[in-house]
């Protein structure tokens, strides 16, 4: 699951706290959350049936994941 952070704070904190336990619960596999702010991307993994987060990466960062073999993608890309 990929989600682009929306302006506002009611909004961030919905998309980090309500949406990550809904996905949990529907037994998604990674959920990637994109801050255009901060030029960030937060990586969440499930871990023990539970979505957990496992990085965040910056500009100079790679965005890989073991569910993507050979896919790899400068972040900074993705911010163009």
């Amino acid at each position: 699951m990929i989600e682009v952070l929306s302006p506002g704070e009611k909004q961030r904190n919905r998309d980090r706290e309500l949406k990550l336990k809904l996905y949990s619960i529907a037994g998604v596999h990674e959920y990637w959350i994109f801050d255009r702010e901060r030029q960030s991307c937060e990586i969440y993994r499930r871990e023990k049936a539970v979505l957990k987060l496992t990085a965040t990466l910056y500009k100079d960062d790679n965005l890989t994941s073991p569910l993507l073999p050979g896919f790899s993608c400068a972040v900074e890309r993705l911010f163009g």
